[in-house]
């Protein structure tokens, strides 16, 4: 089944969401692409104004997205998180689309960044189908139990958005 992208949307996360976000985060299948939070640390992150936490919803919820930096001076905003609770049916890519058009019009970023763990093939190609493009490695930068993990930074520029997805 593929995504109805009309239904799909971003709204605020509220605490009552938060149960849902930190089982997602310890479900196996997401765990080993992400550092999980406490519901604390997402509690806080809801609070914050630099801060959008948002959960991805049709008519359920099916994921939530944190973007950083919302206050940048540089205009540079963090696509810190995705989870998506319904795998393989086509709501990443369509979420990365609507992060997209989210920090690059109703946010005015100039650049959009994230960094993806090395061994994440899937969530890698979605974002290059997606129009990011990797800036570089940062090698066994985080200790994940006895063993160490790679993250590659990727981003996209407002230009290459508009180019690609205003024309």
């Amino acid at each position: 089944m593929k995504v109805n992208k009309p239904n799909l949307r971003l709204c605020k996360t509220q605490e009552a969401d938060l149960d849902y976000i930190v089982s997602a985060e310890n479900d196996d299948e997401n765990r080993q692409y992400i550092i999980p939070w406490s519901r604390e640390q997402h509690l806080q992150a809801i609070l914050n104004p630099d801060i959008a936490h948002l959960i991805v919803k049709n008519e359920i919820r099916i994921g939530y997205v944190i973007l950083a930096g919302l206050l940048d001076f540089n205009k540079t905003i963090e696509f810190r998180r995705i989870v998506i609770t319904e795998k393989r049916k086509g709501y990443g890519k369509a979420t990365v689309e609507i992060v997209k058009k989210l920090a690059f019009e109703t946010y005015n970023a100039h650049r959009l960044w994230l960094d993806v763990k090395v061994q994440n093939k899937i969530a890698q190609a979605v974002y290059k189908k997606s129009g990011f493009v990797v800036e570089g490695i940062l090698r066994e930068c985080l200790k994940v139990d006895s063993k160490y993990d790679s993250l590659i930074i990727m981003s996209i520029l407002q230009q290459e958005y508009l180019k690609k997805y205003l024309n």
